[in-house]
């Protein structure tokens, strides 16, 4: 009898932008230590039969050359020899019956290992004791819910039977994690849905006195005693995280006592959106109190650093992760030489994005891992990126959708953030609180994925990789950012967000505490938020109305230019690499929005590419391009085609400025004024009025000098208008809180790290931090020349 799997392997040069090749190594079952640091560097040049385990899958993609998988792909042959590589894919086949026996191996020593080190001790008999009952109330509730008396109702059989369920899971969940690794996404699927109601029918299949439960049944009870049992931790706990974290951490200590890895290692946290001046607001008002402990113990130091424009996940990673400050011009736009549009939403457009600015030798590109973000870092290991969509098989993924407190219980937690969505909107609107959007359809389910499903997802990978030794981890938590979007940022459900994110870091925290190498931790954000109204609301049309009325252009069949694309990332990133349910998820948060046409949603829409005038926004930020004029299009062009385009975007009582190319410089116009810029310099060449640019800050010249130089950069770039008094910014996407252009916090992002570390420079650009941090890790000998 002989079962079949298969697992891929990326090799050779992705991209064709390094000349570095990876090969591809086949490796046994049986799990070796990993290497610590101390002989990292020989490990790096060793040869193709050498043994290094693997635990994720060569579907997570390296640009730029960078080989494919953290380790090795692992492919669970009965030979060890070395497989060649075709082209780009090499795939190994062939899972044997007798490899199905080696993993009930392995799962038999782990459990030989696990009683060997188990000491009991009052927390321990505590832990127990509130598991037990937790689960027979919620057993009890679950079971009389259901019609019919499967199960008497005497108390001790739903004694016996809760009792029956936590040993038999006990038994269970270490083999059914090992399994689902080898079963692939199908294993996942399975599991994510039904490993609760497998366990529950093994336990009434011992238990005596109880009649037979059908399939649907079963399915019924479990999933009711997941959510009963998360609404009991709830009472029990401050917060609904204990119970998953305490079992995330014991897996990390219990994985890190068998790598037994050693030496530094470091972890960089992203709090996407968060800015300079919502963490300070946090921390004194007590939402942050692990990062306020840090800061006011002299261990870590706050900095701020100025992101420049575009203001922006996709450029903020680019130059963090791995230092390109030039490659993307907004957070979606138009490529004139490739004839079509750009949304970093969309994971295959993320792909592209990250061939071109890979180098191979990203932050990430020393055995590091990715998790969550829009591009690798040249990460061997990349999970949940953007750029690198796919199902690789982790332990780590496996272990999420299988333990007790992992899938199923995000998934009842899900449900309970949509339905506080859906109370927090309703208040702000009973309220007439401005300025404020809508706060229904597509962004309950939205929000309910991201700050819980998602968050807990990254937690058990992030864990998960951390127990086994990797050197350095890149993490990017979007709870903040999806909720003040559509809340705003300076709202108290923003803040409570925030809360979230510090019991997030704490725990990483400890969880560094625990495991074998000694990481060290730093916070960035890659931009920060700005509230006010949208330009709709203030405008009763879109900027694409506005644009095509000036240009005298018929008007469009539909207008989604407004529709935010940024907030699909995480349901287009999820319903792509997520395994099994979770990719039901995103499936199912895209499928809300075919209604809205968004460019981030799956009909792609919100841009016709095909009129002469394409209009591009992103926050407060926008770009527009002459379609058939190759290059950049100077103002002479402009005002050629469209007479009254420029001066009535200038003049439009909603909009900040507009940045236009004349001969020797950049034209920036406003309502009563305007400048003349010298591309590469400081300099002003020429104005009159008032300046356009004097109430954006200090660093408006060199900002809009950066974006309007960049590639891709619009024929125009006009930005939403700035109230300096309110500290509102006017976005061109139906967001209260927003990010892109210029005008209040959202240029200036977040640095917290070790007070030990030199940082020299007293103002900081993305490129300082990326060097910072490129600068530990060689520091620390975890960086290869």
């Amino acid at each position: 009898m002989r079962e079949t799997t298969t697992c891929n392997a990326l090799c050779g040069s992705a991209g064709g932008s390094s000349g570095h090749r990876s090969s591809i190594k086949v490796v046994s079952p049986t799990v070796a230590p990993r290497a610590s640091t101390s002989d990292a560097s020989s490990t790096r040049g060793r040869s193709p039969t050498t043994s290094r385990p693997c635990h994720r899958t060569a579907s997570s993609r390296a640009r730029g050359g960078a080989t494919s998988s953290g380790y090795e792909a692992e492919c669970p042959r009965r030979d060890h020899r070395p497989r060649p590589c075709s082209g780009v894919v090499a795939e190994c086949h062939e899972l044997e019956s007798s490899d199905v026996a080696s993993v009930i191996g392995r799962y038999g020593a782990a459990v030989r290992r696990r009683l060997r080190r188990w000491t009991p001790s009052w927390r321990w008999l505590f832990g127990v004791l509130r598991l037990f009952l937790t689960s027979a109330a919620a057993l009890a509730v679950s079971l009389w819910l259901l019609p019919g008396e499967q199960v008497g109702a005497d108390a001790e059989t739903v004694l016996l039977v809760a009792a029956s369920v936590l040993a038999i899971g006990a038994l269970l969940r270490p083999f059914l994690t090992q399994l689902v690794v080898f079963t692939g996404p199908v294993g996942l699927l399975v599991a994510g849905l039904l490993v609760d109601a497998a366990i529950l029918g093994a336990a009434l299949a011992v238990v005596p006195g109880v009649a037979p439960f059908s399939f649907s049944e079963l399915v019924l009870a479990a999933w009711g005693a997941v959510a009963v049992a998360a609404v009991l931790n709830w009472l029990f706990d401050s917060s609904t995280d204990e119970a998953f974290f305490s079992q995330v951490l014991g897996r990390a200590i219990r994985i890190a006592r068998r790598e037994s890895a050693s030496g530094p290692g470091l972890l960089v946290i992203q709090l996407d959106g968060v800015g300079a001046d919502t963490l300070r607001q946090a921390v004194t008002a007590g939402s942050s109190p692990t990062i306020g402990r840090w800061l006011r113990s002299g261990d870590y130091r706050f900095r701020t650093w100025h992101t420049g424009v575009p203001a922006t996940t996709p450029a903020g990673q680019a130059v963090l992760l791995h230092g390109d400050a030039h490659e993307v011009p907004a957070f979606r736009w138009y490529d004139k030489a490739a004839g079509r549009s750009f949304v970093s939403s969309r994971p295959e457009d993320v792909a592209v994005v990250q061939e071109r600015i890979s180098t191979g030798r990203g932050l990430l590109a020393d055995d590091g891992v990715s998790v969550s973000n829009q591009y690798s870092g040249d990460a061997p290991t990349s999970l949940l990126t953007m750029s690198s969509a796919g199902i690789p098989r982790d332990r780590g993924l496996a272990a999420f959708m299988t333990t007790s407190a992992g899938f199923a219980r995000s998934v009842v937690l899900m449900v309970g953030q949509m339905i506080t969505e859906i109370y927090q909107g309703r208040r702000q609107r009973r309220r007439a609180v401005v300025p404020r959007v809508r706060r229904s359809g597509n962004f309950v389910l939205l929000r309910g994925l991201t700050t819980v499903v998602l968050r807990d997802l990254n937690v058990q990978l992030v864990s998960e990789h951390m127990a086994r030794g990797a050197p350095v981890i890149f993490v990017d938590f979007v709870d903040f950012d999806e909720v003040a979007h559509h809340a705003g940022p300076a709202r108290p459900e923003s803040l409570k967000a925030m809360e979230g994110l510090d019991r997030v870091i704490g725990f990483l925290a400890e969880v560094a505490d625990e495991v074998g190498r000694d990481y060290e931790i730093a916070i960035v954000s890659d931009h920060g938020q700005s509230q006010g109204p949208t330009f709709r609301q203030l405008s009763g049309a879109t900027l694409a109305e506005v644009v095509d009325l000036l240009a005298a252009l018929p008007a469009r069949r539909a207008h989604h230019d407004d529709e935010p694309a940024e907030l699909w990332g995480p349901a287009n990133m999820l319903s792509e690499s997520a395994p099994g349910t979770g990719r039901l998820i995103g499936a199912a948060a895209r499928t809300v929005a075919v209604g809205s046409g968004g460019s981030g949603s799956p009909r792609g829409g919100g841009v016709d590419e095909n009129r002469p005038l394409v209009v591009m926004a992103s926050g407060s930020l926008a770009h527009l391009y002459l379609r058939d004029v190759e290059g950049t299009a100077s103002r002479e062009a402009v005002d050629a085609r469209y007479p009254l385009l420029v001066q009535g975007l200038a003049q439009h009582p909603h909009i900040g400025l507009v940045v236009t190319h004349v001969d020797g410089g950049l034209r920036v116009d406003g309502a009563t004024g305007w400048r003349l810029l010298r591309p590469g310099s400081g300099s002003v060449l020429d104005g009159s009025g008032i300046d356009p640019l004097l109430d954006y800050g200090p660093f408006a010249e060199d900002d809009v000098r950066d974006v309007a130089t960049r590639a891709h950069a619009g024929d125009l770039v006009v930005m939403g208008r700035y109230d300096a008094d309110l500290d509102e910014v006017v976005a061109f996407e139906e967001l209260v809180g927003s990010h892109g252009g210029m005008g209040g916090g959202q240029t200036e992002a977040v640095f917290v790290h070790p007070s030990s570390w030199r940082v020299d420079r007293p103002a900081l650009r993305g490129h300082d931090v990326h060097d910072v941090l490129v600068g530990r890790l060689a520091e620390q000998g975890l960086r290869s020349s």
